[in-house]
């Protein structure tokens, strides 16, 4: 019994600790990161208590950070739409969306004259990696390829990712 309470113990102070480390982490606004729950909802205001505007059933949709309150992020979605989401709901995943009308070509090197592995639909969402030089490796699904940093909504021009 006196072990149990003593694990317990350790546990919570772990816990808390944990908590407190992902209460103060600071960044700097904004910045972009991605919807981690299949249910999110976007509300008026930082709390519980203010009405939900929008609901999203989107898991990995890329949005904006661009406001900071307790465990409240103020979050720009891709079509611009502003709220207050639950930091809990968001992950740092970085994830973008196919903007534009056409469908978006996914080279296997991040050179237009390189060879159309793939092409992406415009709404379509996926994870992205190995940014810079005005191109990103995005994958969707499984089915990876370079594309044109425009093309994207979910990462700046000159941002460079690993």
């Amino acid at each position: 019994m006196h072990r149990a309470m003593i694990g317990w113990a350790v546990f919570a102070a772990m816990a808390t600790a944990t908590a407190a480390d992902a209460a103060t982490e600071k960044r700097a606004l904004p910045y972009y990161g991605s919807i981690g729950a299949s249910l999110a909802r976007m509300r008026t205001g930082p709390a519980r208590s203010y009405p939900a505007s929008w609901t999203y059933r989107r898991p990995d949709l890329p949005v904006k950070v661009v406001a900071v309150f307790k465990e409240w992020r103020k979050v720009q979605d891709p079509d611009g739409t502003e709220g207050w989401m639950l930091a809990a709901l968001l992950r740092n995943t970085r994830t973008a969306i196919v903007r534009g009308t056409e469908p978006l070509p996914m080279h296997a090197s991040p050179d237009q004259n390189a060879r159309t592995l793939w092409r992406a639909a415009p709404g379509v969402v996926g994870r992205i990696s190995q940014c810079g030089s005005g191109w990103c490796r995005l994958d969707v699904k499984g089915q990876g390829g370079f594309v044109p940093v425009e093309g994207l909504w979910g990462v700046e021009p000159g941002e460079a990712l690993p």
